[in-house]
């Protein structure tokens, strides 16, 4: 099981323009059948953790229409 700040700190220095390509970056990164937790929460799939995520304000808007992660809203513990 997957932390979701692993996602958030594979996001930094990246953007993404759909929640999908998000997802499918996850999927190529941590594969298919794992699944993620938070402080909060756990047993998401993918899809489930960016839209936890997102849900939670961690990702902020970028010049070119997509997004990246806020680094400001990631906790350090």
């Amino acid at each position: 099981m997957t932390h979701g700040h692993d996602i958030l700190h594979m996001m930094e220095g990246n953007t993404y323009h759909t929640k999908s390509d998000l997802v499918k970056a996850v999927v190529e990164k941590f594969g298919p059948q794992e699944t993620f937790h938070t402080c909060s929460a756990e047993g998401m799939n993918a899809e489930e953790i960016v839209d936890f995520l997102d849900g939670r304000g961690k990702f902020m808007r970028t010049p070119d229409g997509g997004f990246t992660v806020d680094i400001t809203k990631v906790c350090n513990h």
